[in-house]
């Protein structure tokens, strides 16, 4: 048993591993169950954010304050769980055009049903959005509020033990052995937890993550921040070097949250197939990148692989007219 920061119980944990073999996959494919952490507060999000909301807990803010995407899955759990412990929640929502603000649906609506204040923000400013969380911080100081400042995606340090978690959990689900585990890289967050819990636990497995935004280089970066942020603040006692971070580029298509048909189409067949449903902003770009990587080289991830179900299948509702040509 691994030593954890304090944290709140949020998440309806353990998730399922669930074996689901598919033609071109190996005959060992499991996928981890982590869209089923929750209902309205499902997807990876909610294990970083049980240590990051003890933290604002402990802190004694009334206030969450963090960003993302307008369909941002961290923003919304973030949200739902502002309002389940009674707190308030301000989120900075990158959009297009914050003049001609997007439809309130899928994960916008629940955000606005929760109750969470909304300010939308252009691409240009989100740029800049750490100068805008201290604005906004400084607003809320100077009408008496205590707010907590959680970063994109709730990737860092003490979020990440989120991921070291879910690695323990895994590790009792799954026979011993190697295995690769792939996941779509975000923000870098999940990323960074599964490979420190795969190193605090000497596990023989393979951590490969799929970008679904910026490129290998940016997520090498990231991820090799946010570990070893980790390993000085928590003083874990494993090595690390950057060039041990996997990442598969060549799948971000369009851009982050654009979607192809042929990402589309991918989801789908695995929809009606199995009943899973993917989301079309992270899983469903890092499954499809998956697939095709498997048939052209088969064996590339050996005999074993556990896919990550991070959840998001509110993002689908925001897709409804780009469906139709696949449907």
């Amino acid at each position: 048993m691994l030593a954890y920061p304090d944290r709140l119980p949020l998440a309806q944990l353990p998730t399922p591993l669930e074996r689901l073999p598919r033609p071109g996959f190996p005959l060992e494919t499991w996928f981890k169950r982590d869209d089923l952490t929750g209902a309205a507060l499902s997807g990876n999000k909610v294990r970083k954010l049980e240590f990051l909301f003890a933290e604002a807990r402990a802190q004694g803010a009334d206030t969450v304050v963090t960003c993302g995407g307008e369909q941002s899955n961290h923003c919304r759990a973030t949200a739902v769980a502002a309002a389940g412990l009674g707190l308030r929640s301000l989120l900075l929502l990158r959009t297009d055009d914050p003049n001609r603000p997007p439809r309130t649906e899928g994960n916008l609506l629940l955000d606005r049903l929760v109750g969470a204040e909304i300010r939308l923000v252009s691409r240009a400013d989100y740029s800049r959005r750490q100068e805008i969380f201290s604005e906004v911080e400084a607003e809320l100081r100077s009408r008496g509020q205590k707010p907590y400042r959680i970063v994109e995606g709730g990737s860092s340090a003490l979020g990440a033990f989120g991921y070291i978690r879910c690695v323990e959990e895994m590790a009792t689900q799954l026979a011993p052995g190697p295995a690769t585990i792939v996941y779509a890289a975000g923000s870098g967050g999940t990323g960074s937890g599964l490979i420190l819990g795969a190193k605090l636990l000497k596990l023989p497995w393979r951590i490969v993550g799929f970008n679904v935004c910026d490129d290998r280089a940016y997520f090498v970066r990231a991820i090799g921040e946010i570990v070893d942020e980790a390993i000085d603040r928590f003083g874990l006692a494993v090595s690390f070097f950057r060039d041990e971070i996997e990442i598969i580029d060549g799948y971000v298509g369009l851009g982050y949250a654009k979607s192809r048909p042929e990402e589309l189409s991918c989801l789908a067949d695995l929809a009606r197939s199995t009943g899973l449903l993917l989301d079309p902003v992270y899983t469903g770009k890092a499954f499809y990148g998956l697939r095709q990587e498997l048939a052209r080289e088969p064996g590339k991830f050996g005999d074993r692989i556990v896919f990550i179900h991070t959840g998001g299948i509110f993002g689908l509702f925001a897709k409804a007219t780009e469906f139709e040509s696949v449907l």
